[in-house]
């Protein structure tokens, strides 16, 4: 029976993480505890308050440099840190401390003081062993490089994710990284923020033991009976500075590539550091990465970043709760349906997929296999992943579903005809979702006797790249079903952004101007390539010349089609071409044509000769995608400015630096963006006036 003294959350995390045997306690803080064993080892426990996952802010550093005076005090055998939350090791940093600043003093002398309390962790005479489950990520993996000893726990990730944040790592990682192991590895691991699984970390020298939990004291106690010491990774790399430029400018290159620095100036610096700082004295390198870690947040591009995660997070928030789906029933093997099959599978929902085709179900089969090598890390999981994925070609997995999505080709008679098969089959609870990209809901829901289960459920592609899936009510959809599919989404890793139902959608709704006015420039002759090239020096992933490749011609043309019929404001006709390409199939990308020829690999073939776009081409582009925000904004489309923002950055790529369509508005100036959309109506039209609702928005 639990002691009545301790609260049962405590109690819990403690059944489940070793965190010492018969340990006595020492010293309790707001958020660490201190106790030891009876073998005279220390366990420090971070266990934030009022918090689901641990990160460092100042308050937690505060309390550890404290209990850190108490251990050199004390002089146990060893000290072994770990967390007590069952999700994870430490997420990094706390962002909240991040948003908002402007003195860069300030966060070098903060960033200073963090520092020392790290060294001091790091000077600490005994062994000191970081015990790591879950996510140990920024400033909790630096944490963990300033003790002698890491062991991962099977499962655990490892990575410096700063750089999403417009940074690089500040607390030391741009220090002990590249000394602990192959500082090419390391810096790789810091420029791209892509986390390593434990396996990995083992094979990089990053961890020294991968066990399972129940042997953390044994291994523990085993590690400590072995000499310890930080290995130094680097060889000539560390101290040759030529052969660190060399190295350098290969980075230099391949990153311009992914993150130009103009737009991306953090993986820069950070080669710079290494490049300039990599063979001088600890102290020095410390100092130089905090100089150029605070300079970078106090930039405009970090503090954007930082606005960018929270966007995440209030998306994340809204698909938090229990959804009670365990088993999807997909209905069509296509890309789309194939691959919400396959991404659903793998985290961990028994799923059927049918289609009339059994081709397609093979296909879509291949395609599971090559997400599943990619995502999933072991054989094991691979294989459990396959065992929930049910090749279904009765359709009869539709009688147990909770969900069935529906994922046929975009035309409402035929969602219709397959609404009316499926209904009778399902469950009296399960909900029935539409993948439909741009059919208002209103035309499906006579299609099924329970239009208040039937909700849109967009996924965009990639699925498995592209996070965010739109939720599409409309005014008979109940509440409990809109709440269920949100957690579902949430459940598989992807960020909800409830929406109305109407032409479009959202991301629909505001990409298409984005599109078809680059449609209509290559009526007006303008080459493809200069079309892209202005809408990427604005900081798009893409242009919309290769994105209308990627979303599908035929998808584009529905969309148009839609919005043409469905919309009172003006939007220019289908061009004839489209309509022509689709129904020869030159579709796009999936196709190996469309208005690019695709190489065997995916790849767009793209001519170098091309007029360098003029300036007012990128404004032609992208403020009609502003415009329609506000528009959207001002129909009840979506309900708030943080869901709008958020479904543009992570549906569209919207330009991520920018800190999205409307904080990029303010940031211009909203008079400024009326006056560039009125000269735009007077030249081309009035599909460009801007919306009234522009004057009705907040400016700050």
């Amino acid at each position: 029976m639990a002691d009545r003294k301790t609260p049962a959350g405590e109690y819990l995390a403690h059944r489940l993480l070793a965190l010492g045997t018969g340990t006595k306690r020492v010293q309790k803080t707001t958020h660490w505890t201190l106790a030891q064993d009876a073998d005279d080892i220390a366990w420090l426990v971070l266990d934030r308050a009022e918090e689901s996952t641990n990160t460092l802010s100042e308050e937690v550093m505060a309390e550890l440099e404290t209990l850190l005076e108490k251990i050199d005090a004390l002089k146990p055998k060893a000290l072994v840190i770990r967390s007590a939350k069952p999700g994870g090791f430490i997420a990094g940093a706390d962002i909240r401390d991040f948003s908002g600043v402007t003195e860069t003093a300030a966060v070098e002398a903060r960033m200073t003081r963090a520092h020392e309390i790290v060294d001091r962790l790091e000077a600490l005479p005994m062994p000191t062993v970081a015990v790591i489950h879950g996510h140990c990520l920024g400033g909790g993996l630096e944490l963990a490089l300033a003790c002698k000893i890491r062991i991962a726990i099977e499962g655990a990730m490892f990575g410096f994710p700063e750089v999403l944040l417009g940074l690089h790592p500040g607390l030391g990682g741009t220090v002990r990284l590249p000394e602990l192991i192959d500082p090419i590895e390391a810096m790789k691991m810091m420029l791209t923020g892509k986390s390593a699984h434990a396996g990995k970390a083992k094979k990089l020298g990053l961890v020294d033991a991968v066990v399972e939990e129940r042997h953390v004291d044994n291994a523990v106690r085993t590690l400590l009976g072995r000499k310890f010491g930080r290995r130094r990774g680097g060889g000539a790399l560390r101290g040759m500075q030529p052969l660190r430029g060399i190295a350098a400018r290969k980075m230099r290159s391949t990153t311009a590539k992914r993150a130009p620095e103009e737009h991306y100036p953090a993986p820069h610096r950070l080669i710079d550091l290494w490049e300039r700082h990599g063979g001088r004295k600890k102290a020095l390198r410390q100092k130089e990465e905090i100089r150029s870690f605070a300079s970078l947040l106090t930039g405009e591009t970090a503090q954007n970043l930082i606005h960018v995660f929270f966007l995440r997070e209030a998306l994340k928030a809204k698909g938090k709760g229990d959804s009670g789906i365990a088993h999807v029933h997909v209905i069509g093997a296509g890309t789309m349906g194939g691959d919400i099959a396959a991404w659903c599978a793998a985290r961990g929902l028994r799923v059927t997929l049918t289609d009339l085709n059994e081709t397609a179900l093979a296909a879509a089969n291949r395609r599971a296999g090559d997400l599943f090598d990619k995502r999933l890390h072991s054989d094991m999981d691979r294989r459990d992943a396959f065992d929930r994925l049910i090749m279904d070609f009765s359709g009869d997995g539709a009688r147990q579903a909770d969900l069935v999505i529906e994922a046929v080709a975009e035309k409402a008679d035929i969602k219709r005809k397959v609404f009316k098969a499926v209904a009778p089959l399902m469950k009296k609870k399960a909900i029935l979702a539409t993948n439909t990209s741009s059919i208002p809901l209103d035309a499906l829901c006579a299609a099924v006797p329970f239009p208040e289960r039937l909700i849109g459920l967009h996924f965009f592609n990639p699925v498995a790249r592209m996070e965010l899936v739109e939720i599409v009510s409309h005014d008979k959809a109940s509440r409990n079903a809109r709440e269920r599919l949100a957690a579902f989404c949430g459940s598989i890793d992807r960020l909800p952004a409830p929406v109305k139902s109407s032409p479009g959608f959202l991301v629909n709704r505001v990409l298409t101007p984005y599109l078809s006015e680059a449609f209509v420039m290559l009526d007006e002759g303008v080459r493809k390539e200069t079309i892209d090239q202005a809408a990427e020096s604005f900081g798009m992933p893409m242009g919309p010349i290769e994105l209308a490749d990627r979303v599908g011609l035929d998808i584009c043309l529905e969309v148009a089609r839609t919005l043409k019929a469905g919309l009172d404001t003006p939007q220019p006709d289908v061009p004839e071409w489209l309509e022509k390409m689709v129904a020869e199939g030159r579709t796009g990308r999936k196709a190996g044509q469309g208005l690019y020829a695709y190489d065997d690999k995916g790849r767009p073939k793209k001519s170098q000769k091309r007029l360098a776009p003029h300036p007012a081409m990128t404004d032609r582009l992208i403020l009609p995608m502003l415009n329609t925000c506000v528009t959207c904004l001002r129909e009840g489309v979506v309900a708030d400015e943080k869901t709008l923002e958020g479904a543009m950055i992570f549906a569209t790529g919207f330009a991520p630096f920018r800190g999205g369509p409307l904080h990029y508005a303010r940031a211009r100036g909203f008079a400024e963006i009326i006056a560039v959309l009125e000269r735009l109506q007077e030249k081309y039209g009035d599909r460009f006036a801007p919306d009234p609702h522009w004057m009705k928005l907040p400016v700050s």
